[in-house]
């Protein structure tokens, strides 16, 4: 018989005893070590190695320690029984295999019986039960949609120029998946940095399964809930998205790329006088001198200083990008210092590793060494004392032409050493890191902007996201809005994709649409790349333009509950754009294709995207009752309606019930009239919870209480609104309050009990557009809520009630 050379699969065997060492639970096995550790009442950790290694306990993404929790371990018939008050967790002694339920004692996942946790070689794989009705979810940064169910992904932070709808990997490895099954929940963090793969039933019907191929296993498991708890549940352990500067938030204009400076500037002043508001100029590679990192293009920008100086005048953020690669050049001082202080990534016989990218043959520096971080960090004072906060780091997958590092590539990992295989996933991820974190110590006070195309789990604690270089297309359009939506879903809140796509040419109707989504996503950038047409919103003709400047001022006047929705995320890890599945993740008609692009745009709005040429279309709305945003029209939920959809406006509705903070809009973030704050009832029977979070938007002041949080709580069925207390000692220096009734009919409200008269008001959350067409079939009446009762009070920081 010929001897077999390949490894074969070996499942883990009997387990021949336990250690129990406070909340860790070791098991003896004769061919691995396998730990588990109560993390918090919630989550498991589930540690498995081969016999002959050890534990590392290091990771990038996890930056919480063990919760202290109180736990049972009981022995039963075949093995032992761990409870706490949220999960019960089954072990099976003999083979070793587990078994999770929530505290109603609904299996969450299981090993599958034969295979549970497995090896061939040194790749490692845990085997699932797949249940007939099992939906997964998640995992970031992926093509498809909602429900996964039947597909395999594996995570390689990858440079996909102009990938395609189905292609995987993409920029962005986030490990993180969850299941559905018999009305219950469950997480699964995979925290591995190696290339792993996750199959959730793609040519088979028997298992799900993840693998990575080193390292062992490291899982963390979720029974938190449902979809919105298990979220914010990954948020606490791996870290939420810091609140961003306000201006960051604005519309922020990109192209690769504009120069000379006069260019820029004109983009700018174009901006300004055909009022349209802007807060952001990016200045792609043709800003430096021949794409070397740290310089600048003395040509096309003869006195950076002073033309940084007059976009800041016009109150224009610059965001400038940041790319990995260093220049091997004689002299020059990013490769100087580098090589002099031994920073770079080096091949195993101690050579520095060079590859070529936009300057030519370059060196990358090690950005998991703590004194590369801090030497990266300092390179960016100039830039820093220009007055510039935004900076844009890509092609940080790693990627050089070619697009294959060889994987004995090394990097210090910390002090743990590892390869390319194992540090490829959080090149991008510590690269952003080393930005933020040098920003921060060159402006202690400021809060900066970062946007970084490649991350791991936990990126969001350092950088915005974007997705890469998608394509002008409708499908491109929609396949932007599904990622955005599961990058949430993978604990990414600040993300957005390039509008009017990055490859290729939009039409007007395409441009349009696609701006009045981006007005309602997370990032709202417009970008298109080099020998492309202009793409500013002036550029696709006058209808373009005025429907651009519609939902860039309608982006601006919600700015107050847009801002507070960032602060949520911060605290809580919730994503401002939302799938529906975080609060609907009980109802199947979510997971119909049909309805995967209409999202909440945080706690109270939910957006139907839709394609750019159909004037009629369908949408599904979840239980409750639903408003048109733009004229109040209501529609009962748990229904699919069709609607017009002509190219003039977005279907977006607002919640039941649900108050929204306005503003009037300026040219820029902070160029708004600071004398009003509007708020908007709309009508229910239902309670709606939020609150309206306001600060400097520029400092990090407000971590030590200088900031202005009030609770706004409706009863629709009551009729009651009570705005809280002001909390923080922020003076937001409003003056007035004005409070606007959406399908509510009242002569009178009592304000704090005393009587109020209300005015009769004709509320446009957009503008008519001029009538460009004669078939043009919109019109103004379609686009106001018409008799709106509104009364206008003196701002009080004190609690005020209001019954109508």
């Amino acid at each position: 018989m010929r001897k077999r050379l390949d490894p074969v699969n070996v499942a883990l065997g009997p387990c021949t005893g336990v250690i129990l060492d406070g909340q860790r639970i070791a098991f003896e096995l004769a061919e691995a070590k396998v730990e588990l550790q109560i993390y918090r009442a919630d989550i498991v950790r589930l540690r498995v190695v081969g016999i002959e290694e050890d534990f590392e306990d290091f990771s990038y993404a996890v930056v919480r320690n063990a919760e202290k929790t109180d736990l049972s371990w009981n022995s039963t018939t075949n093995g032992w029984l761990l409870s706490t008050g949220s999960l019960d967790l089954e072990v099976q002694a003999n083979p070793l295999r587990f078994t999770l339920k929530n505290k109603e004692g609904k299996i969450l996942l299981a090993d599958d019986a034969a295979f549970g946790i497995s090896r061939i070689g040194r790749e490692w794989y845990n085997y699932k039960t797949l249940r007939d009705d099992e939906i997964f979810m998640g995992l970031g940064e992926k093509t498809g949609h909602l429900n996964r169910r039947g597909k395999w992904y594996q995570h390689w932070n990858t440079d996909a120029f102009a990938y395609g709808e189905e292609d995987d990997p993409l920029y962005m490895s986030t490990p993180f998946y969850m299941g559905l099954s018999g009305g219950a929940a469950y997480g699964v963090f995979v925290d591995s940095t190696y290339r792993s793969i996750f199959n959730f039933g793609a040519s088979n019907h028997r298992f799900s399964y993840f693998q990575v191929p080193d390292g062992g296993l490291d899982q963390y498991l979720f029974a938190s809930g449902g979809v919105s708890e298990i979220v914010q549940a990954y948020a606490w352990l791996t870290g939420t998205s810091p609140l961003p500067p306000k201006w960051s938030l604005g519309y922020q204009q990109c192209r690769y790329s504009y120069y000379p400076d006069k260019e820029v500037l004109n983009v700018a002043r174009t901006f300004r006088e055909k009022h349209i508001p802007c807060d952001v100029i990016y200045l792609d590679i043709h800003y430096m001198d021949q794409y070397k990192l740290f310089t600048w293009n003395n040509k096309e920008f003869p006195d950076p200083e002073a033309f940084v100086r007059a976009l800041l005048d016009m109150n224009f953020q610059v965001v400038v990008i940041i790319d990995p690669g260093v220049k091997v050049e004689v002299g020059y001082h990013a490769y100087e210092s580098g090589k002099q202080q031994d920073l770079f990534v080096k091949l195993p016989d101690g050579t520095y590793y060079s590859g070529d990218v936009w300057p030519g043959t370059c060196h990358f520096p090690d950005f998991t060494l703590a004194e590369t971080r801090k030497w990266w960090g300092e390179q960016f004072a100039s830039l820093a004392k220009m007055g510039i906060k935004g900076y844009w780091n890509d092609m940080n997958e790693p990627v050089t032409w070619g697009k294959k590092l060889p994987d004995f590539i090394e990097f210090d990992f910390d002090g743990f050493g590892a390869t390319h295989r194992k540090a490829h996933n959080v090149y991008g991820m510590q690269m952003a890191r080393a930005t933020a974190e040098g920003i921060k110590k060159l402006l202690p006070n400021t809060r900066a902007f970062v946007l970084s195309r490649a991350g791991y789990s936990g990126s969001q604690r350092f950088a915005a996201s974007w997705t890469g270089d998608n394509s002008a297309s409708d499908d491109h359009m929609l396949l932007g809005v599904r990622l955005m939506l599961n990058m949430g879903l993978a604990g990414l809140s600040f993300t957005g994709v390039d509008i009017g796509g990055f490859v290729g040419e939009a039409n007007p109707q395409l441009f349009t649409r696609w701006m009045q989504i981006g007005a309602f996503s997370p990032l709202f950038r417009g970008h298109t790349m080099i020998n492309s047409r202009d793409s500013e919103p002036w550029s696709y003709g006058e209808e373009a333009e005025e429907i651009s400047r519609n939902f860039i001022k309608l982006r601006y006047r919600l700015m107050p509950y847009l801002y507070s929705a960032f602060h949520e995320s911060s605290q809580n890890g919730l994503p401002v754009a939302r799938s529906l599945a975080f609060d609907y993740w009980q109802d199947a008609h979510i997971y119909d294709r049909r309805w995967g692009h209409e999202y909440l745009f945080g706690s109270a709005i939910l957006v139907a995207a839709m394609n750019s040429w159909m004037p009629i279309q369908k949408v599904y709305l979840p239980k409750g009752l639903w408003h048109n945003l733009y004229n109040g029209e209501s529609y009962a939920g748990a229904q699919i309606h069709t609607i017009d959809t002509p190219r003039e406006v977005l279907p977006v509705f607002v919640k039941e019930s649900a108050v929204l903070p306005m503003q009037m809009p300026g040219a820029f973030v902070g160029g708004e009239s600071k004398e009003y704050l509007d708020l908007h009832l709309f009508s229910g029977y239902t309670l709606y919870e939020g609150y309206w979070y306001n600060d400097d938007g520029t400092s990090y002041s407000y971590e030590s209480g200088d900031f202005e949080k009030r609770s706004l709580v409706h009863d629709g069925e009551n009729k009651t609104l009570v705005i809280g207390q002001s909390e923080g000692n922020f003076n937001s220096g409003i003056a007035q309050l004005r409070i606007f009734l959406h399908g509510i009919a009242s002569a009178e409200m009592l304000i704090n009990g005393s009587k109020q008269p209300v005015q009769h008001e004709t509320v446009r959350f957009i503008e008519p557009i001029s009538n460009f067409d004669p078939f043009f079939q919109g019109g103004e009446h379609l686009w106001e809520h018409k008799h709106v009762p509104s009364v206008c009070i003196p701002y009080t920081r004190s609690e005020i009630k209001i019954t109508y």
